[in-house]
């Protein structure tokens, strides 16, 4: 029988049940367990309103945590998971990061506080980092080379269109059900991924390939790269960045809802905004051999800092034209991050290739908890001026470069030494 998809064959596995996926139907798959994590986020967004008038009337600008808890579940899951999918088989931890994912869904549908509901998303959080990070290492197990890229490549296609979609699909979901439906969406996406994974994709990773789980090692690779400036201060970069994109998640649908009167179009708006934004990549895959990664944020960083310092200091949000002047500056922030976060990883692993699959375990982890502790606490401060969001992102901004510049000065006394 030929194989659907075509393996290297020191990487094929010893079951028969290979033969059953072809390769759209294994990019498919994979593509949807991926993006169990962007539905998770965005989908969430036009249900805020309605979680803090009902859960949280006092204080309803608490209701963003909603979003930091997931991801803080989310980044501390990371930093566990590949290290447990080396030692167990990856659809051992699909399997089990499903059921703590769709646990906590339920906790939070059947919630009557805010708290609840914020203890349910920490519980997503640790599930969803299953797909999140396995999914990369089922490719690794399945291909290598340019079929790696390739499929890798098709697959970050797809999901980019997810975060397009989501906000649209909730508002759906909600408008149907009420702001409880859409963790009963969740539940039956989760369902849908894991079943599906269950009946036709046999385990990538044969128990002679294993590693066993150590937390010595871990702990020793958090101190290797702790160790070297370029892994530490590109680590602190990507956490300034992807605070300024969370609390951007955090504060955008308030934002919309109640500085500009228009909570209604925001789904419609931020689909819009996310498919013009997926185009970064694509830009950044064209500049980046040419000009370089650190040039890459560098750039993206100073925009930021002369964006987010006009919309602020003149105050453009206010004003006829303030709603559109914030959707320039909205697009930015996504823009940016296409542009900024591949790069900011490969510089953190450049040094780090005799360990990269825990570094990248490390890494994710690290930077994704430190900037929910940094956007978190913003968010909640959060009483109709926008001006928060783009003052708060301009001085992540600022620290941000000065990070960037002290890594290349310190990357040049390096090699002059």
């Amino acid at each position: 029988m030929k194989c659907a998809i075509p393996v290297p064959e020191h990487r094929l596995p010893s079951s028969p049940a290979i033969f059953k996926m072809g390769r759209t139907e294994f990019v498919a798959l994979l593509a949807m367990m991926m993006a169990s994590v962007a539905f998770s986020i965005d989908a969430m967004l036009p249900a805020l309103p309605a979680i803090g008038a009902e859960l949280s009337p006092e204080r309803p600008q608490n209701a963003p945590l909603i979003l930091s808890m997931f991801l803080f579940g989310m980044g501390v899951g990371t930093f566990f998971t590949g290290p447990i999918s080396d030692a167990y088989g990856r659809k051992r931890v699909i399997l089990g990061a499903s059921a703590l994912y769709i646990l906590g869904a339920a906790l939070a549908w059947a919630s009557a506080t805010l708290e609840m509901v914020l203890l349910g998303r920490v519980l997503q959080g640790l599930g969803a980092a299953g797909p999140r990070i396995v999914t990369s290492a089922i490719i690794r197990d399945r291909f290598s080379g340019r079929q790696m890229a390739q499929i890798s490549s098709i697959i970050m296609m797809v999901f980019v269109l997810v975060p397009a979609i989501s906000p649209l699909l909730g508002s759906y979901i909600i408008g149907w059900t009420g702001w409880r439906g859409i963790f009963m969406a969740f539940i039956v996406f989760s369902l849908t991924f894991t079943l599906w994974m269950m009946l036709r994709l046999p385990e990538t990773l044969p128990p002679a390939r294993r590693r066993p789980l150590r937390l010595s090692l871990m702990l020793g690779a958090v101190a290797e790269m702790g160790r070297h400036p370029q892994v530490r201060l590109s680590i602190l970069v990507q956490m300034l960045v992807s605070a300024m994109l969370f609390l951007t998640l955090m504060l955008v649908q308030p934002i919309y809802d109640t500085v500009y009167d228009r909570g209604a179009e925001f789904p419609y708006w931020f689909c819009i905004i996310a498919i013009i934004a997926g185009s970064a990549s694509l830009l950044n895959a064209l500049l980046v051999v040419r000009i370089g990664m650190h040039r890459i944020v560098m750039l993206a960083l100073a925009a930021q800092i002369a964006l987010s310092g006009a919309f602020t200091l003149l105050d453009l949000g206010s004003g006829a034209f303030g709603f559109y002047f914030f959707l320039l500056w909205q697009a930015y922030i996504f823009f940016q991050a296409g542009l900024t976060f591949g790069n900011l990883m490969a510089i953190a692993m450049e040094p780090m290739g005799h360990i990269a699959g825990m570094a990248a375990s490390v890494i994710g982890a690290i930077a994704t908890v430190g900037a929910v502790l940094i956007s978190g606490p913003i968010g909640t401060h959060f009483t109709g001026d926008e001006r928060l969001l783009t003052l708060s992102v301009l001085i992540l901004s600022v620290v941000a470069c000065v990070a960037m510049l002290t890594m290349v000065r310190t990357s040049k006394g390096a090699k002059t030494n």
